[in-house]
């Protein structure tokens, strides 16, 4: 299914460093109380949110040679990543609002998503059937060798190379691949491929999902791998996309029998995070332009009862991330298919509001072309991806209003 025709926007609420949390949870605000409310799935839809554009909010780009796709950052140090085509960017965090571009190292393939190990030690770029395992700290000093070698399903070619999103599980042992068009994750061997050689034999096997998958987020507690995909596993026309459910560590030696739920997630879900704490699991719907809020325990005890809230966001929504705590959630608003009327921009949700069924939608900040994926720096800005504008865009989040 082509890419233009199927399009999905997952996301999650919450900042979820996996491997981290237990050294910052103190300073976190306490987890909302989710209601007892469920909700049905929303279907597809044309109609958006109109926000007011919100004032004072600081931002700065800095301008990339390509289309930048993924982008990451370690928990600690002061360095971001960024995927752009052929290469990875490597930029510096300073005092000033935008990144600096050091340098680029070239990369085998077409690179899409973009993670970083929860050690830190190394960055995963999906691309053909699997991903790029580049090593943190060479890429950071521009020596040579920071590209360690290929994780690669077989089948390489046609639907099996369509790789888009990657995680990576909390003891830093196993990777997992959404293979768009293969309708599936593929899951490798991380640490073995680390320490003997990255070969076929690193692959392990596949995680059935629905019609074009493409989000991917772990869990704080490391029990979960949560997935979204644009279409039900039928295929049918107009069918909901689906959130699916995985247990991580069964899909480390059975990933063909680790699907533990799946429920319908909107018109086209395509992006997916959760809360620090794990009780939330957001997701955007790019064609019904939601964004979604399921509650993690209902989806393991109730799934059908598991959705918890809805946000009518922009036009075909993307990418987002948790920022102030959880308190917000920023939403790329990509208008990807150009809608009549509609702009990109990127949106902000007041969490609690969000919850108690309130009108969420602070406003929006003014972006560039295409706003696709974001990750939160260490300095506390919100480094966003334009996709058509060739450019990176920093968000000081100190400036964000809350409502």
């Amino acid at each position: 299914m082509a890419r233009a025709a199927v399009a999905v926007a997952v996301i999650c609420a919450g900042w979820s460093l996996v491997g981290s949390v237990s050294a910052f949870a103190a300073s976190l605000p306490s987890a909302p109380q989710l209601p007892e409310r469920s909700l049905s799935s929303p279907p597809c839809s044309t109609a958006t949110a109109r926000s007011a554009l919100l004032k004072g909010v600081r931002t700065a780009t800095v301008a990339v040679h390509g289309s930048p796709f993924g982008v990451a950052t370690a928990a600690a140090g002061q360095w971001a990543f960024a995927v752009v085509n052929n290469d990875i960017d490597v930029l510096r965090t300073g005092r000033s609002l935008a990144p600096t571009l050091v340098r680029k190292i070239p990369i085998p393939g077409y690179a899409e998503g973009l993670t970083v190990s929860p050690n830190g030690r190394y960055l995963l770029a999906a691309v053909g059937s699997g991903a790029v395992v580049i090593d943190v700290a060479r890429a950071e000093r521009g020596v040579a060798g920071a590209v360690l070698g290929t994780l690669s399903a077989p089948g390489g070619n046609g639907a099996a190379g369509s790789a888009i999103e990657a995680a990576v599980s909390p003891d830093g042992q196993f990777a997992f691949v959404t293979l768009e068009y293969a309708d599936k994750a593929a899951v490798f061997n991380l640490g073995q491929a680390l320490r003997g050689g990255f070969g076929k034999s690193r692959y392990v096997g596949s995680i059935p999902l629905g019609v074009a998958d493409v989000g991917l987020a772990v869990s704080p507690n490391g029990r979960w791998l949560y997935a979204t995909s644009e279409v039900k596993a039928d295929g049918k026309l107009n069918s909901p996309g689906t959130l699916t459910v995985i247990n991580l560590r069964r899909a480390e030696t059975k990933p063909a029998s680790s699907v533990v739920a799946t429920v319908d997630a909107g018109c086209q879900p395509v992006r997916v995070i959760t809360s620090a704490g794990g009780s939330e699991v957001w997701v955007t719907a790019r064609a019904s332009d939601d964004l979604l809020c399921f509650s993690a325990a209902r989806l393991i005890s109730d799934p059908k009862r598991a959705l918890v809230a809805i946000v009518r966001v922009g036009e075909a929504p993307v990418g987002l991330a948790a920022v102030r705590g959880g308190s917000l959630i920023v939403v790329a608003d990509s208008n990807r298919f150009g809608a009549k009327g509609a702009s990109a921009n990127l949106e902000v949700v007041n969490v609690a509001a969000a919850l108690s069924g309130r009108p969420a939608v602070v406003g929006h900040i003014a972006s560039g072309l295409f706003p696709r994926e974001m990750t939160l720096l260490r300095n506390g800005t919100l480094l966003v991806s334009n996709f058509l504008s060739g450019q990176l865009e920093a968000v000081d989040v100190a400036t964000i209003p809350a409502r």
